[in-house]
């Protein structure tokens, strides 16, 4: 984490560098609304107006799943499902709402999972669940669970348009209190590989960089983050339209 000096009128921004943790900002007002994700936002949102006990969000890493599952923990005092507590949660009953995030990977038990889709739909007791899968790609090898988690009513998140990708680097360096060029959150989108997963590992990468350095997030820090990133995935970088000693 960088906290930022006071700039001179005309001066770019310089932080200091701290090496101190951060906390991402998941709280209602700090979700990025866009085309790709209102609909889920709405659908949490609209709780406790539910039609249907079961929400699915289906959606890549680091594209808002676990933030609206906070959103929807608060709005609606629900808890989350441990991986080993399916069966005693439908086997207890009631009606608190419940958040099983990562249903397609964590390992939950199917009989648990299956009994606790049963106990949502007869009891209307609301179910939140996550996953990065369509549910035909889910590891479950019996057909009754597949059919009670079809039931769901689901909504993907995902990334539409630069304009998102950008809030999405605003509220990152927010975060992490780090102050950052339009300019070079311009460059980044133009050039990265386009999802909410690279955004994150670019966003952290640039910052522990700049910690490193001692200096501002540049735009000579953003290149050589892209050009690791290019690297970490095999590719070769071949571009640099820029001058690193006007980084300003």
């Amino acid at each position: 984490m960088t906290l930022s000096e006071r700039p001179e009128p005309g001066d770019t921004i310089r932080q200091l560098a701290l090496d101190l943790a951060h906390t991402p900002a998941q709280g209602e007002a700090d979700f990025l609304v866009g085309d790709g994700n209102r609909l889920a936002h709405g659908r949490i949102l609209a709780f406790p107006d539910w039609s249907e006990p079961l929400t699915l969000l289906l959606g890549p890493a680091k594209s808002g799943k676990s933030h609206l599952a906070r959103i929807f923990a608060d709005r609606a005092g629900a808890r989350f499902a441990q991986v080993g507590a399916l069966e005693a949660l439908a086997t207890s009953g009631g009606n608190q709402p419940l958040i099983v995030e990562d249903a397609d990977r964590l390992g939950y038990d199917e009989t648990g999972l299956f009994h606790l889709l049963n106990q949502s739909l007869r009891d209307r007791r609301p179910i939140l669940l996550t996953a990065r899968e369509e549910v035909a790609q889910w590891p479950l090898s019996t057909q009754d669970v597949v059919s009670r988690v079809r039931r769901a009513t689901a909504f993907s998140l995902e990334l539409t348009d630069d304009i998102q990708l950008s809030q999405m680097f605003v509220k990152l360096f927010g975060d992490r209190q780090v102050a950052v060029d339009p300019r070079i959150i311009a460059y980044l989108v133009a050039r990265m590989e386009r999802s909410s997963e690279e955004a994150v590992l670019l966003a952290d990468l640039m910052d522990r960089l700049a910690l490193q350095k001692g200096t501002a997030v540049t735009r000579s820090i953003a290149a050589e983050a892209l050009d690791r990133r290019r690297r970490d995935r095999g590719e070769t970088d071949d571009e640099q339209d820029w001058d690193s000693q006007d980084d300003e």
